[in-house]
């Protein structure tokens, strides 16, 4: 069973940047389309991006021309710019598809001045 871990969050003003990792154990990982979502304080679970074993990617609307999203070998990143106070939120990876995997703790990014 692939199990991930994400970190990388933290304070930051807006405008500034943040490069989150998500660490995935399991040799199934590589096969996976992954995916980057956020919850924000009261809000719904939303995906941000994902990203297929061959690299293709796709954004929501909300992040588009400011996150990047990629992996490595073992390793998903979300590259994340111009952030913007609403961007506040706990960051969580896991696959694109069901069944999902066991949920990380998540790492907390805070965007304010």
């Amino acid at each position: 069973q692939v199990q991930v871990a994400e970190s990388g969050g933290g304070l930051v003003q807006p405008g500034g940047s943040l490069r989150l990792s998500c660490a995935a154990s399991g040799t199934s990982f590589r096969l996976y389309t992954m995916a980057w979502y956020r919850q924000a304080p009261g809000k719904q679970r939303e995906l941000l991006a994902h990203i297929t074993s061959a690299s293709w990617t796709e954004y929501a609307d909300s992040v588009k021309g400011r996150f990047t999203i990629s992996r490595g070998k073992n390793t998903v990143y979300l590259q994340m710019n111009s952030l913007k106070p609403e961007d506040t939120a706990t960051y969580y990876c896991n696959k694109y598809t069901f069944p999902l995997l066991k949920w990380g703790q998540g790492t907390q990014v805070t965007v304010s001045a």
